[in-house]
């Protein structure tokens, strides 16, 4: 639906909830402060909507502003994904979108790994759900517990993994460039 479609349907339905309220124009003019010809031109779509316009009647009406202006219903919100296994980690997409910000709830499984750092670019945040997470970034070295979050350039050589004591459970928030997620946490004081 173009925005001049949805334009045109809010003045019917200006007139069908100001009706179905049995309220006059000249009621309606006297609880929002416009005139009842403004109020008419409206209804009858002789005058384009306006923010400065519908959200006094809106007000007037108690009703929300989606309401006036025919927003689409919102769908369904939840995310159904299916896990994806990756070099032995298994990951479940929480964002439906791709390209922009990415979420995942992540599964590290207890197991031996040497650190690889890597770089690349963009910005990730991490928070630990359960377990120990091990994090290598730049020159640190440290373990990340239940509770805890870290975020970082990803131009900075990182590796994160098991620490060979159990599994790890976290979420992962990863966007291009410049997305910050602006959330700090202190190192375990293992390491640096």
């Amino acid at each position: 639906m173009t925005s001049d479609e949805v334009l045109a349907g809010v003045g019917p339905r200006l007139r069908q909830v100001r009706r179905e309220r049995q309220v006059t124009l000249a009621a309606l003019s006297e609880a929002t402060g416009i005139s009842v010809s403004t109020l008419s031109r409206l209804e009858s779509g002789l005058r384009k909507p306006s923010l400065e316009l519908l959200l006094p009647i809106a007000r007037a009406h108690q009703v929300p502003l989606d309401e006036l202006v025919g927003a689409p219903p919102v769908g369904d919100p939840r995310v159904r994904s299916q896990p994806i296994v990756r070099h032995g980690r298994t990951y479940w997409p929480l964002t439906r979108q791709p390209g922009g910000l990415q979420a995942f709830k992540v599964l590290e499984p207890r197991r031996h790994q040497e650190p690889d750092p890597r770089t690349h670019e963009g910005y990730e945040w991490l928070y630990v759900l359960s377990g120990r997470l091990r994090l290598v970034l730049g020159t640190h070295d440290m373990v990340l517990t239940a509770g805890e979050a870290v975020e970082f350039d990803t131009r900075v050589p990182h590796w994160f993994g098991s620490t060979r004591e159990g599994p790890a459970e976290f979420l992962s928030l990863f966007g291009p460039q410049g997305e910050r997620m602006h959330v700090r946490a202190r190192p375990s004081g293992r390491g640096s």
